[in-house]
């Protein structure tokens, strides 16, 4: 499987079995812009190109037209993802720097200063997409099915979009990564992001960031957020449910977009 190995292991309880579990990859992925390196992350190296799309656009580098290729370098000892941009996109080289290694918990690191860390993000604008609490329970419903590694390592997060079915998924051992390399998949395939992202992990305010940068009105996450999270969603005009799991979810702002039973996605 792309992205995961056997390991050898033992297994000790009623008796000691030796064995292979499989186990995700991470290695070492330099994010290159114009030959520059503006992050390492630890990172499952599987959708390298949409993680190199998605990061650009999410991090507010470059939009997706300003993206003009992506290639994949395998270096001694990981991957260099080399994304090349139109030269009015240079300036945010400079404003984005990142320059630290950093760990796969962490949407972060690098970042120079606070302003940076606690950036605006545009406001999604009014559209006419709504979900009803049956769809929102089918959309979470419907992520576990996408969710090969996973179910291979129980060790990845996973990140995928829903409109009126599940479009797009993509996992890492990284839940920023995932987010990114969603992003990044929709930007290639030219998907409008007019429906919900759909997230295995908790909300933190880069994930609102992120999501704000791609212009998706709502995020459906299986965890909770945190309080700074919800009050960027506020602002940023996204739909936050959280906590959606079997029956029951919990919706932290913009609640109009969460339409009675009967109604359609708009």
């Amino acid at each position: 499987m792309k992205g995961a190995r056997a390991t050898p292991r033992l297994v000790f309880g009623p008796s000691v079995t030796p064995g292979d579990r499989i186990l995700p990859e991470e290695v070492a992925v330099a994010l290159s812009f114009n030959g520059t390196t503006q992050a390492v992350m630890m990172a499952t190296p599987s959708d390298l190109e949409d993680f190199g799309y998605g990061f650009a656009v999410t991090e507010g580098i470059a939009g997706p037209e300003e993206v003009l290729s992506v290639e994949v370098e395998t270096v001694p000892r990981g991957r260099d993802v080399q994304v090349w941009l139109k030269p009015e996109a240079e300036a945010r080289l400079a404003a984005r720097r990142r320059v630290m290694a950093g760990p796969v918990g962490c949407g972060l690191c690098g970042i120079d200063s606070i302003d940076q860390a606690l950036r605006e993000v545009p406001v999604v604008g009014p559209s006419a997409f709504r979900m009803t609490p049956s769809q929102v329970r089918e959309a979470v419903a419907a992520l576990p099915g996408e969710q090969r590694l996973h179910d291979a390592t129980r060790a990845v997060h996973g990140a995928a979009f829903w409109n009126g079915r599940l479009l797009l998924a993509r996992e890492d051992v990284g839940r920023h990564n995932a987010l990114d390399k969603l992003v990044g998949g929709m930007v290639r395939q030219g998907t409008r992001p007019e429906g919900a992202v759909v997230l295995t992990s908790r909300v933190s305010t880069d994930m609102v960031q992120k999501v704000a940068m791609l212009g998706a009105p709502m995020i459906i996450a299986v965890s909770a957020p945190t309080a700074e999270a919800v009050e960027l969603a506020e602002r940023a005009g996204i739909t936050l449910v959280a906590l959606a799991r079997g029956d029951r979810f919990e919706v932290f702002s913009h609640t109009d977009r969460l339409m009675t039973e009967g109604a359609d996605v708009g």
